[in-house]
């Protein structure tokens, strides 16, 4: 069955929104009665009051965690029981898909195609991925002499506190919990509060599982209070994060001033998508490139944002990427046919629109966009936005924006496009478009980016590892790679 605007609107006047704090297999106030207010992008109404927990739940669920960690009852259950438990969260994820897709929409604005076919059944991937890997990961043991026996092991961390974003707030929570469950550890997930909602619903689908209740707590609130608190908790073994590369700092101190808590953090990303005058296919590369800044409105940590193009083609392929764009506009998230949705809030709709006239202000030449729309409907709506002329110390090509802005650079050789992309903090992800197969891996090579694409932008899946390089973070999620953060190794010696 095919779901119109009009079904999507009468399933969302009939949804149960569940707004509170999830520990211990229950749902349950903030200690505190606080809530804040979680108000939909789509057209400004209010969809719940949420817990605003603060240290004193991260102190209890924290405890809770510990306690469960240590009972043996989930962290030392044979892997393959794990892997079974693992598939079942992932199934119910499957089997719920369309409410939270629902509640993902609503929450952050995207549209509901793209909650449907993208994030819903990615986070369900992920945690599967995850659970089928446990119990095909195995030990080693050590070169010795015939007497005596070295055994390395993996062991689970113990207490993880994930704090993930709200532009995919699923899948990103998907990415952290299937290896972190995976390998046996309780969890403390810290959803955004700008979207929240499907966060605290899959805690439910958790416990249905087979999750022991006490391995995964979910603690809506600010990064400020709770946040922060779990970031200090000397009692928290491994922090987890994606956000921006301001807070990824501050959390690396909170660790420091702590426990000296494993730090793992992805954050942002001014990825550069270079175009060359041998591209094989410019139409296509120009439709990718409109994709790249387009999509979840630009609130991608690897969204291209800096389109750089061979001078000598420039002219001709920028009228390709302005008309490709064209296919991009705002719309009502609820309707199938909308391909860009609304910011997620007031606040990043007016820091987009701030970036936007900076780029006026600093001499670029806007070609496409620019400016908010749909404002009739209460929602937090802007063009897709296109500036020629960029130079890349402007703030719009040095900063991330976070959102459907994209700055055009020209350059004239590779060794100067190779400089340009490389002449920035981030090192995210990059993608490079030629016909010649050593141009494409010098390049690739020569770029200081964790993922980079040839003739396409955005590739991968569950089995290639995502991180950054620089001021874009360390760690990785996906892959086998990922577990390393939630396992420590030991090394047993043993004299026979």
């Amino acid at each position: 069955m095919t779901l119109t605007r009009s079904d999507w609107e009468q399933r969302a006047k009939a949804l149960h929104i569940e707004g509170r704090a999830f520990v211990h297999g229950a749902y349950r106030n903030a200690a505190s009665g606080e809530t804040f207010e979680c108000i939909s992008p789509v057209d400004g109404r209010l969809l719940a009051r949420v817990s605003s927990c603060d240290k004193v739940d991260a102190e209890a669920a924290v405890a809770d965690a510990r306690a469960v960690f240590e009972s043996g009852i989930w962290s030392r259950l044979a892997p393959a029981r794990r892997k079974a438990i693992m598939i079942r969260f992932a199934d119910l994820i499957e089997a719920n898909g369309e409410e939270l897709a629902l509640l993902e929409t609503l929450d952050m604005g995207k549209p509901i195609s793209d909650s449907m076919a993208v994030d819903i059944p990615a986070a369900a991937r992920a945690l599967r991925w995850s659970g089928e890997a446990i119990d095909k990961i195995y030990d080693e043991v050590a070169a010795t002499a015939h007497d005596e026996l070295g055994l390395v092991t993996r062991e689970p961390v113990g207490v993880v506190a994930a704090i993930v974003p709200w532009n995919f707030p699923l899948l990103m929570s998907s990415w952290k919990l299937g290896p972190a469950l995976a390998t046996g550890n309780s969890v403390i997930l810290k959803p955004s509060e700008k979207s929240p909602l499907t966060a605290i619903r899959i805690a439910a689908l958790a416990i249905e599982a087979g999750i022991p209740a006490g391995v995964l707590n979910v603690l809506p609130g600010h990064g400020h209070t709770v946040g922060r608190a779990l970031a200090l908790h000397m009692d928290v073994d491994t922090l987890v994060f994606t956000g921006s590369t301001r807070i990824a700092k501050q959390l690396m101190v909170y660790a420091g001033e702590s426990n000296m808590k494993r730090v793992w953090l992805e954050a942002g990303g001014k990825s550069p998508n270079i175009v060359f005058a041998d591209a094989p296919d410019l139409k296509a590369a120009a439709e990718a490139a409109a994709s790249a800044i387009a999509f979840n409105q630009g609130e991608v940590c690897t969204a291209g944002s800096r389109l750089l193009v061979e001078r000598s083609i420039k002219e001709q392929f920028l009228p390709l990427v302005i008309e490709a764009l064209k296919a991009w506009k705002p719309g009502n998230p609820l309707d199938p046919a909308t391909s860009v949705g609304a910011l997620v809030d007031t606040t990043q709709m007016n820091n987009v629109l701030s970036y936007i006239q900076a780029g006026h202000d600093d001499g670029a030449r806007l070609v496409a966009g620019g400016k908010r729309v749909l404002e009739e409907t209460g929602g937090t709506y802007v063009e897709p936005t296109i500036f020629d002329g960029v130079d890349n110390a402007m703030r719009i090509a040095k900063e991330e924006i976070f959102g459907p802005v994209l700055s055009v650079i020209a350059f004239d050789d590779v060794e100067e496009a190779i400089a340009i992309a490389n002449d920035t903090v981030y090192g995210l992800a990059a993608a490079v478009w030629t016909s010649n197969l050593s141009k494409a891996h010098l390049t690739a090579k020569a770029l200081r980016a964790g993922s980079v694409w040839v003739n396409q932008y955005d590739g991968g899946d569950m089995t290639a590892p995502f991180g950054g390089f620089k001021q874009s973070g360390n760690g990785r999620d996906k892959s086998l790679h990922a577990f390393d953060k939630y396992t420590e190794l030991k090394s047993t010696w043993i004299k026979l």
